[in-house]
């Protein structure tokens, strides 16, 4: 595991990820945003959590959705050298979606652990304590991961939305 720094371009995509979480808020939807990123810093795609029933599919995180969307357009050389952003750390599921598509890198703002000071124990968002990082430990190809970064302002977007059962 190579853990990495935050540079001024990292910061500017987080920003990003967070002020689509932000949107997917205000439209109703759980408040978590993606984009992938080429090598060349160009936004390849951009998703929204569209998670909440009954319109939603459960399994349509935004992370999910991001690299669901970024392999239809790219070959596996390309997916390699992106960086996926998003407002909160990948869940379980997600981090698989991430290995499985080929994204090279991965950087996030809200820890998983820290997420939870938020949702409490909300049905809408069992919390599932496994790090992304543990999950792509496992795996044959290497996943560099940056994070946790600017987590009081990815926390911002989580204020008030969850119940706190």
């Amino acid at each position: 595991m190579i853990r990495q720094s935050l540079t001024s371009q990292d910061e500017a995509f987080l920003r990003r990820a967070i002020e689509l979480a932000r949107r997917a808020r205000d439209d109703g939807r759980h408040p978590f945003g993606a984009l992938v990123v080429n090598e060349h810093g160009r936004v390849v795609v951009e998703a929204l959590n569209n998670a909440v029933r009954p319109a939603g599919d459960p399994t349509q995180h935004a992370e999910l959705s991001a690299c669901a969307a970024a392999a239809e357009l790219l070959n596996e050389e390309a997916l390699a050298m992106c960086t996926l952003y998003t407002s909160t750390e990948p869940c379980a599921m997600c981090a698989g979606a991430i290995y499985w598509t080929g994204i090279g890198r991965v950087v996030f703002a809200l820890s998983e652990k820290n997420l939870y000071r938020y949702t409490g124990s909300d049905n809408g968002n069992p919390t599932l304590d496994l790090p992304c990082r543990e999950v792509f430990a496992r795996g044959q190809r290497l996943t560099l991961v940056a994070g946790p970064f600017l987590e009081d302002e990815a926390g911002e977007v989580h204020e008030g939305f969850w119940t706190q059962d």
